[in-house]
């Protein structure tokens, strides 16, 4: 259903760094980069999320919004969030079930380093 998404960051180089450790657990890399932006997909694949550097204050959207990453198993959403937590992420969630959501659905929330909403998912 979607193409990509793009968000803005303040600091290309901290933001595609972030990316690259918490990306990995999930399969996904770097798959282009230049000096304004960076994109991230699967290896040999097209960017379903592009970074791109701006100027002024970033403004992630407000409540409601988050974005989830498909995980190939509970393992990797756990390197996900230690990943994002060791570079300094808030933490939104650890690791865990979330029988409310269903009875397989495991996941870890996060809120990257520019206050985008973040999960990996595995179900």
């Amino acid at each position: 259903m979607l193409g990509h998404l793009s968000f803005g960051v303040a600091n290309l180089e901290r933001a595609a760094a972030f990316y690259d450790a918490i990306l990995a657990p999930l399969g996904c890399v770097r798959v282009w980069s230049h000096a304004k932006g960076a994109g991230f997909g699967a290896l040999n694949g097209g960017d379903k999320l592009a970074l791109f550097s701006q100027t002024g204050p970033i403004t992630p959207p407000g409540p409601g919004f988050h974005l989830a990453f498909d995980a190939p198993d509970q393992a990797a959403v756990d390197a996900f969030h230690a990943a994002a937590m060791a570079l300094g992420a808030a933490d939104r969630g650890a690791p865990g079930l979330r029988p409310h959501y269903g009875a397989t659905y495991y996941a870890a929330f996060i809120t990257d380093l520019d206050g985008y909403r973040l999960e990996a998912v595995h179900q």
